[in-house]
């Protein structure tokens, strides 16, 4: 009987070691990085946080006067795609203004095309567009300048999400080419 026991308490033990190995090591999607959210994309139509589901997606959080950070990524952004080629083709690009009093869709449709046709741009109402960047965990102030106008400070790096709209890594800027690529070509496997 004493044996009996030891065996039930052996095999009640390996039982919950798989359930416990199981449960840690299981391959369910992660969830959706970011908030819900319903904004305008630079032709007009309107976009949610779906557009970021099914296939891997490069986000880029920016304005239009800004000086350097901003067309520099949208320019860089777009070469890293095309050197990608094929697997350039599967990721989608979009750069979310966090200024929409000045970026309009419109303007900012303008902006974007000056510079790429990989990237789509995404404006909205303010309020809607200030809540979806702070749901991405993005930073951004205005500063006020001495001759009356203003400048945004904010985060400068590219969010790479997977199919399932998951986080998975960032593109610093400045961050080195071939660094970047490698990011990318990882991110199209996704």
């Amino acid at each position: 009987m004493r044996y009996l026991f030891a065996a039930l308490v052996v095999a009640l033990g390996i039982a919950l070691f798989a359930l416990t190995f199981a449960m840690v090591n299981r391959t369910e999607p992660e969830a959706a990085y970011g908030v819900p959210f319903e904004l305008t994309d630079q032709d007009g139509a309107p976009i949610s946080e779906a557009a970021f589901r099914g296939q891997p997606t490069a986000l880029f959080f920016g304005f239009t006067h800004c000086p350097e950070i901003c067309p520099t990524t949208l320019y860089e952004l777009d070469g890293w795609l095309a050197e990608l080629g094929e697997a350039g083709e599967r990721i989608d690009a979009y750069f979310v203004t966090i200024d929409p009093e000045r970026d309009t869709p419109e303007v900012l449709g303008d902006y974007v095309a000056s510079v790429t046709n990989r990237v789509r741009g995404i404006s909205g109402d303010p309020e809607a567009v200030r809540e979806m960047a702070r749901g991405f965990g993005v930073y951004f102030k205005r500063v006020e300048l001495d001759d009356g106008d203003y400048t945004m400070d904010h985060t400068a790096s590219v969010f790479l999400l997977d199919s399932n709209g998951a986080f998975r890594k960032t593109i610093a800027y400045g961050e080195n080419p071939e660094t970047a690529i490698e990011k990318l070509r990882d991110l199209a496997g996704t």
